[in-house]
């Protein structure tokens, strides 16, 4: 039986223990916050290349501060040698800390993270780690609101919307205001159901802050007209001759998610409670998970967290099992999936075939690359896990026994459990080369257009796709084509655009092997057409559209165009959304009125 002096003794360690390890996490989120919002000086400035460098940067500091916080713990309190009873009241008294804390969900994910690294645990069943969440953020607030209300009725939706561009606080001037507000006006009209009733409760709800990612920042809210509510984001952009410009008014849900969509960016936002704007952008995106919601706020270890509980909920509800996904078999990863799960588990082969000139570690790099790169709406953001537990049950033995010939070193069994010591979650889509198998001609030609777009956006962002089969792109719910085969993609800037030098004999010509000298990086665009365009239909779409992809010329340009420091400018939306080309834009020299309403 323990002594009071005992338990004295004890006590102060464990709250010790957890008060140093929230101190780590606050000062993750203190350097977060940080360099979240600078996003506007650095948009105030077009410093672009900051933007770019930026966003990679804070995807590093999560690992950067557990990796701190888990050697201070050991330092101070030789953590890994704890009692393992210890464990359970430095959780306690972690919990108590978190009463009035404005990020707790987060903080809960930062304390597992920096757990499994101290004890090498990784099973969420863990008594030490959270599972669930034990602080509720409902209703949980910043000091200052998350959100802020305007009121058309009093004061007119003119007067009001300007009201509201101006508390965004943006440090440089609107070219041409009246003009843009008169573009919102129209635009936000036309979409008002007809006849319109203004209710009493008829307000605009925007969050407080701005939403940065590459070269544009977003305001979103919605119009609220009693239990009407309309969603609206609206990009603000720098005009062509200085100053800055309402770009478009994007309007309902269907227009606003692809700007969270898993193949884009992380949004950058000043956000004291972070579960205050996931919990109002909820509510014009009912249909996306909170979990998408936080990563695609940069928040991706919290958003893997509720992922991940929402995998096992799925589990357990479900019975359907684990298979070996549909289309042609990867040469460097094993793709297995659940058909009632929209996603895709991925599993690096322990023996890559020779064709392939990757080592785990290189793929590794690969995807670590396209985490921290501008995916530019073409490129699949990955999920990466370690050590996750599956019920042995729901597995075929096809995939069981294809795991364990082609990956044994990250496959264990535990009993009624199968570890798989490291995969990637993605979002699963059709691969095209199935999905133009059975399209019909309209769809296939819009497909293999979308193809090739898709390889122009990932060029203007210095990424060569490497194998750019068919195989390797997939079509989204949406029917948009997104990349996501990794392991052989590289910088424009590192490649050889070459033209295939003519023939010297009819030998030459004849010959399997390549005559001439080619070096690692060397790519020849004039060999795309064989590999890719055997179908009639196929060739027809693409050489109407992109038969510049087949010329060395198309490459080097758009190579000198990234080596010079241009940055192209990809929209987000539909190029039709825009101001610019849904309104003939002139100066608008009259005034708004001033009694303007809806």
């Amino acid at each position: 039986m323990s002594t009071p002096a005992d338990g004295a003794a004890r006590q102060p360690a464990s709250f010790d223990v957890a008060r140093a390890m929230l101190d780590g996490f606050d000062r993750h989120y203190r350097i977060f916050r940080e360099i979240s919002r600078e996003a506007r000086h650095r948009f105030e400035a077009a410093d672009w290349p900051a933007v770019h460098l930026a966003h990679a940067d804070r995807i590093a500091f999560y690992d950067q501060r557990v990796t701190e916080t888990a050697a201070a713990l050991q330092r101070d309190f030789d953590a890994e040698r704890l009692p393992e009873d210890l464990w359970t009241r430095i959780k306690l008294d972690y919990v108590g800390l978190l009463t009035d804390h404005k990020q707790p969900e987060l903080a809960e994910t930062f304390f597992n993270s920096v757990t499994c690294r101290l004890l090498h645990r990784a099973y969420y069943h863990n008594d030490y780690l959270f599972v669930r969440p034990a602080v509720s953020t409902e209703y949980l607030d910043a000091d200052t609101p998350a959100y802020r209300s305007y009121y058309p009725l009093k004061d007119g939706l003119a007067r009001v919307m300007r009201r509201i561009l101006v508390d965004c606080g943006l440090g440089l001037p609107f070219a041409d205001l009246r003009r843009d507000l008169l573009d919102v006006l129209r635009a936000m009209r036309a979409a008002l159901p007809r006849p319109l009733t203004l209710d009493a409760n008829h307000q605009i709800q925007v969050l407080a802050s701005l939403f940065f990612r590459n070269k544009r920042t977003y305001l979103i809210g919605k119009l609220v007209n009693g239990e009407y509510e309309l969603p609206f984001a609206i990009p603000i952009v720098h005009a062509d001759g200085g100053g800055l410009a309402l770009d478009a008014l994007l309007l309902g849900a269907k227009e606003i998610a692809p700007l969270f969509a898993f193949s884009r960016a992380y949004l950058m936002a000043d956000m004291e409670v972070p579960s205050a704007y996931v919990d109002f952008l909820g509510s014009l995106m009912p249909r996306k998970p909170k979990a998408e919601l936080y990563t695609a706020l940069g928040l991706q270890k919290h958003g893997k967290t509720l992922f991940y509980r929402d995998f096992l909920h799925h589990l357990k509800y479900s019975t359907d099992d684990f298979v070996l996904a549909p289309g042609i078999r990867g040469l460097v990863m094993i793709v297995f999936t659940l058909p009632s799960y929209p996603y895709v588990f991925k599993v690096i082969r322990d023996r890559i075939s020779p064709t392939k000139d990757v080592s785990r570690e290189i793929v590794k790099e690969k995807y670590m690359l396209v985490k921290r790169h501008d995916r530019i709406g073409r490129m699949a953001d990955t999920l990466e896990y370690a050590d996750v537990a599956f019920p042995r049950a729901r597995f075929t033995q096809a995939l069981i026994d294809e795991l364990k010939h082609e990956a044994p070193s990250l496959v264990e069994e535990d009993g009624d459990t199968i570890v798989v010591k490291h995969l990637y979650i993605e979002r699963r889509m059709q691969p095209l080369n199935i999905f133009l198998d059975s399209a019909d001609d309209a769809s296939a030609a819009q497909a293999v257009v979308d193809y090739g777009n898709a390889i122009k956006e990932l060029v203007s962002v210095n990424i060569f796709p490497g194998d750019m089969l068919f195989k390797n792109f997939g079509v989204t719910r949406g029917g948009r084509v997104v990349f996501y085969d990794y392991d052989e993609i590289v910088y424009m800037t590192e490649c050889q655009f070459r033209r295939i030098p003519v023939a010297r004999t009819p030998e030459d010509e004849m010959s399997a092997e390549a005559w001439y000298p080619v070096a690692q990086n060397d790519i020849f665009p004039e060999e795309f057409a064989p590999f890719l365009l055997s179908a009639d239909r196929v060739r027809r779409a693409f050489l109407a559209h992109h038969a510049d992809l087949l010329e060395p010329d198309y490459w080097n340009a758009m190579k000198g165009r990234i080596e010079a420091g241009i940055i192209e400018d990809v929209f987000p939306y539909s190029p039709a959304a825009r101001f610019a080309v849904r309104f003939a834009r002139q100066s608008a020299d009259v005034a708004l009125p001033a009694t303007e309403s809806a």
